[in-house]
């Protein structure tokens, strides 16, 4: 019993102290939240274990790199990280349109699945800022769902998902965490006509083993399944972070690996092949501190 309360003490003071800094970003221009959170992971970072996956997975990325671009690379992913997350802490003001943060490219491709009422799966990865690719697709009239990593501190959580939830603008538009329990809830958006934004990058330990870098890596396809049988055309969203605090959001042609009767793992396979591009681009702006090729 002094065990759980004690817990609860450490959450409630960790939730305080994540509180004080969520009100001290609020009356910050958006330029130097960003700056605050690049500078602090650029410092902590290369101090954590983490530091080691980051530098493996960006040598399983570029084999051949010399040691002085993976220090500075990994290091630039560390700043990267740390805008993505205190950005996060202001989303809402980010995703503002009057501060005009985020462009898009390839609409045409979205103003045809409008015209024929269509539901897509669109899919990113961890590069840039994730956060904002499920809000910006819902302030461009779509009803969309996505799912979210559950933060172990459950206060903590609630204040992040609730900057989450204020970033978009419809009501049928909705987070669900990741588990079970988003499973059911993106199934129930699907039967409500509503499409859904998949970052698809992670490692699944349940998922398929599919070649990822010329490793292979347990993969998810579950929503290639989902495409399938609800028959939800697939749209690949590359992100990019302009001149720090600035985003684009560039819209592909519509894939469609089941008209050519390829299996899910051979569909993965080929999605793969395109987000190792985008990487590929902008490797300093990807997540690598994830352990995906464990």
């Amino acid at each position: 019993m002094t065990n759980k309360k004690n817990n609860k003490i450490i959450l409630i003071i960790e939730y305080i102290l994540v509180y004080l800094i969520f009100l001290l970003l609020s009356i910050l221009p958006i330029n130097l939240v960003s700056l605050l959170g690049g500078c602090i992971f650029k410092i902590i970072g290369p101090l954590t274990n983490t530091h080691k996956i980051a530098k493996t997975n960006y040598l399983r990325i570029f084999p051949s790199a010399k040691s002085e671009e993976v220090k500075k690379q990994v290091i630039n992913s560390w700043e990267n990280l740390g805008r993505t997350f205190f950005e996060l802490l202001i989303l809402p003001k980010i995703m503002n349109s009057q501060n005009n943060r985020i462009s898009v490219e390839g609409m045409n491709f979205l103003e045809e699945i409008k015209k024929n009422g269509e539901q897509v799966i669109f899919f990113g990865i961890h590069q840039s800022n994730w956060e904002i690719l499920l809000p910006m697709i819902d302030r461009m009239d779509f009803n969309v769902g996505g799912i979210y990593r559950h933060i172990n501190n459950p206060y903590i959580n609630k204040l992040i998902l609730n900057q989450r939830k204020k970033s978009i603008a419809s009501n049928d538009s909705f987070y669900t965490p990741k588990g079970k329990k988003s499973a059911k809830d993106i199934l129930d958006g699907i039967k409500k006509n509503s499409s859904i934004v998949l970052l698809i990058d992670q490692k699944d330990s349940a998922g398929e083993d599919v070649v990822f870098f010329n490793s292979v890596t347990k993969t998810q396809t579950g929503f290639l399944k989902i495409a399938k049988k609800h028959k939800m055309q697939i749209i690949p969203v590359q992100n990019t972070r302009n001149n720090l605090n600035n985003f684009t959001l560039k819209f592909y042609p519509p894939l469609k690996p089941f008209k050519n009767h390829l299996t899910d793992k051979q569909a993965m396979e080929e999605i793969h092949k395109i987000i190792e591009e985008w990487i590929k681009e902008n490797p300093s702006h990807y997540f690598l501190q994830h352990n995906r090729f464990s």
